[in-house]
């Protein structure tokens, strides 16, 4: 497995300082790239970014949105215009905007040699790229193989007893005899 690339980006929002895989070696890291006109990003990915972070804590996965623009410069290629998508799809995690070059894609989106937008990126505790797919993926998938690099190189925390509920009682884990 290789080495995640370091993002090539020119400004952060929604986080006090810049961040960098380096620095966030020890957690998983997700990041989706993505475009505000892609309607993929806006239904599917986006919103699929957004779960992750509400469901895995932060001291074991950190969301990176890259926000990469290969197209409609014009309409989202300004900060004010990412400021306000950002706010209206209240978008809570980082999120890198990826640097021009005089090419035709942006720096990070050439370094990862991606397709188009969304594009889902994972790099494990190590700092290594351990996916990296154009298009959709379903949240029961994305959501078990970030569990498996969660659990890698790590020892099992300890099970906690908890008393069993009275018989014939349900609750929201289940109904006991």
């Amino acid at each position: 497995m290789k080495k995640a690339p370091e993002l090539d980006v020119i400004e952060w929002l929604n986080t006090s300082e810049p961040l960098s895989l380096q620095k966030l070696r020890g957690k998983v890291v997700v990041i989706e790239a993505f475009q505000m006109l892609c309607p993929g990003c806006v239904s599917h990915s986006l919103p699929q970014a957004i779960k992750i972070t509400q469901l895995f804590p932060q001291k074991d996965v950190q969301v990176i949105g890259l926000h990469t623009v290969f197209e409609h410069h014009a309409a989202q290629g300004s900060r004010e215009a990412l400021d306000a998508f950002i706010h209206e799809y209240k978008i809570p995690f980082p999120v890198a905007i990826d640097r021009q070059t005089d090419k035709h894609l942006p720096a990070t989106m050439e370094i990862y040699q991606m397709q188009g937008t969304p594009t889902l990126i994972l790099v494990d505790k190590e700092g290594r790229l351990r996916k990296q797919k154009f298009g959709m993926t379903s949240d029961m998938q994305i959501g078990a193989e970030i569990m498996s690099l969660i659990g890698e190189n790590s020892a099992p925390e300890p099970e906690t007893k908890s008393s069993p509920p009275q018989a014939g009682t349900c609750t929201d884990e289940g109904c006991s005899l």
